[in-house]
């Protein structure tokens, strides 16, 4: 492995402690992040990845379960056409068809380099990979029934996928640091020349020079209380693209998952319902019946949640109490033992319940983040939301919208987005390398890096960090969850302003510089904070109900005034909404029937 280009430009009045220069850098280590890298380092470029965490394999995207969609139809008939039907249905229409086109199509490719780099899917008899049923894929343009789409490794299919491209990025030399926390862009208007990082293991900034910068940093479920998300989810990225200018698109549509384990919110994957598993209310009912008679378990998650949350609010949860049953008792021992192993020891060593014996204890959980930094088709950064490129950045994952999920994502399709744009990035950046330039780093160009840190450590005040955070949770919980209203809207944005106010009353009593996660933990904090205020002002803007945003106050979905995508611009003088069409290229929007 290559030592890092450590240069010695005299950066003025700020402390950092080096400066690194790289063809490319890569802000996060999940699927989307590693992709890119491997594309940009197999074509020869110098490129760095860096996460906060300790090792990249520790990236949230190794908590996926279920699969990975493509039309391979191993073992049955099927079609692109079909998933990017699917998929538009599934966002309720608001998904640009262009994109999804892309998505359903790169799936194929991009399952067959997972297959060939070695990555263990599961296998039929005959050694093509399995591949099980999941919400919201369905044949022949939702006229037919249940497709077996999802390819599959048991139920630890991001675990593999990360994995193996964690080992073909070690293999090309790409060079990783590791406990950089990203703090700031380097900008100059609409073009970047890097990233400032926080150096969380020896203390210090770093200042990483680039052509091309990469934000591949994930969502923010942590802004809810119950959530399936992992501690590092902060909305990192989406808040250094907003302080460089860049809106949010579609914020308000965040997915809740139907199944978390009650009530610590860990996913029970959609592919518990994909091998046949039913969903019980208090009086032993297989209640979808009710809510999607056609497809019950296997409707789309936004469907899903909406009936579970009614089934407790009716007063049906288990013995009255906030949740419900997944039961996957008579799928039997074997097939529980073989394709989902991590689901019975998940619910055995955190709910005490082994499901072959006994029902699952679920509630619906934050889950993904449908919105984020809009790019266009190959990753790139759109500084206005709609055309104009910024210049040296791109974003992948889930932390950017290119709007293949609209309203509402389909099982599945995460790990997809994630490889297809994430390579797709990676290709694009090679292709615009050439175009690119190495910007001067200016005197103050660590500055805004300094000041967050700085705004922290300087505060005078008597609240703890984890109090404003308990409070945020809390917050989002009960009035931007599954279903919304103006009156909880209008509360949660009064929350979040009270919460700026102790932002600025808050203390931390350990000053130092390393290894301080107190420190950490109140800068995602204002992560965090931005991002749900981004998502309370979009769900309380869009008056109508589509996919995930479910107004209790605006039950219907509304295409005359709101099919169009939201793009939130923030600055210190406030927020503004702008807005833009949503590609249709394909699919005339209809009523969603399961």
């Amino acid at each position: 492995m290559e030592d890092p280009k450590i240069l010695t430009e005299n950066v003025v009045d700020v402390p950092l402690r080096n400066v690194h220069k790289h063809d490319v850098i890569i802000i996060g280590a999940g699927l989307a992040g590693l992709w890119a890298a491997i594309k940009c380092k197999s074509a020869g470029l110098d490129t760095a990845c860096m996460t906060k965490l300790s090792m990249p394999q520790r990236s949230h995207s190794t908590a996926a379960q279920g699969g990975i969609a493509a039309s391979l139809g191993s073992l049955e008939e099927d079609h692109w056409e079909w998933h990017m039907f699917d998929t538009v249905k599934g966002s309720d229409f608001l998904a640009d068809q262009d994109a999804a086109e892309i998505l359903v199509k790169d799936a194929i490719t991009v399952v067959r380099e997972y297959e060939h780099m070695g990555a263990p899917f599961s296998r039929t008899p005959d050694g093509l990979i399995a591949q099980r049923k999941f919400g919201g894929h369905v044949k022949d343009f939702g006229r037919g029934g249940p497709v077996l789409r999802a390819c599959y490794a048991a139920d630890r299919t991001g675990h593999v996928l990360l994995h193996t491209l964690w080992q073909k990025a070690m293999e090309l030399g790409v060079r990783f640091y590791t406990e950089m926390f990203a703090v700031s862009l380097i900008t100059d208007g609409p073009k970047c020349a890097g990233v400032v990082t926080w150096d969380t293991k020896n203390g210090g900034l770093h200042a990483f020079k680039a052509k091309g910068t990469l934000i591949a940093t994930g969502g923010y479920g942590r802004a809810w209380k119950i959530t399936a998300t992992s501690y590092s989810y902060t909305a990192d990225g989406q808040y250094m693209a907003l302080r460089a200018g860049v809106p949010l698109e579609d914020m308000e549509f965040f997915q809740f998952h139907p199944t978390g384990l009650f009530d610590r919110g860990i996913l029970m994957t959609e592919g518990c319902r994909g091998e046949g598993g039913f969903l019980i209310n208090d009086l032993g009912e297989r209640f979808m019946k009710d809510y999607a008679p056609a497809k019950m378990e296997l409707a789309p998650r936004d469907i899903v949640s909406r009936a579970i949350t009614s089934e407790i609010e009716a007063g049906r949860g288990i013995k009255g109490g906030p949740y419900i049953h997944l039961d996957i008792r008579h799928l039997g021992a074997e097939i529980i033992n073989t394709r989902l192993p991590q689901i019975r020891e998940i619910s055995i060593k955190f709910a005490g319940v082994d499901p072959i014996q006994e029902p699952i204890p679920i509630v619906p959980t934050a889950h993904y983040s449908m919105g984020g930094i809009p790019t266009d088709i190959d990753g790139r950064v759109l500084f206005d939301g709609k055309s104009q490129i910024f210049a040296g950045l791109y974003a992948a994952g889930e932390c950017a919208c290119v709007s293949v999920h609209g309203a509402n994502r389909l099982g599945c399709n995460s790990t997809l987005d994630a490889s297809v744009f994430g390579r797709r990035c990676g290709i694009a950046i090679v292709k615009d390398f050439p175009n690119l330039e190495h910007l001067p780093l200016e005197e103050d160009s660590a500055k805004m890096a300094s000041e967050e840190i700085g705004f922290i450590l300087n505060q005078k005040g008597s609240i703890k960090p984890v109090e404003i955070r308990d409070e945020l949770q809390a917050g989002m919980q009960n009035y931007v969850a599954v279903f919304r209203e103006e009156k909880g809207l209008s509360k949660m944005v009064s929350v979040i302003g009270d919460m700026h106010n102790k932002m600025s009353q808050m203390y931390i009593s350990d000053k130092t510089l390393a290894y301080n996660t107190t420190l950490m933990e109140a800068m995602e904090l204002r992560h965090l904070i931005a991002a749900a205020e981004a998502v309370t002002y979009g769900a309380l803007s869009r008056t109508e109900s589509r996919g995930a945003q479910a107004r209790r106050d605006f039950p219907k979905r509304d295409d005359e005034n709101w099919l169009k995508h939201t793009l939130y611009f923030r600055d210190k003088s406030g927020f503004r909404f702008d807005y833009k069409d949503v590609n249709l290229s394909r699919f005339v929007p209809e009523e969603r029937k399961y």
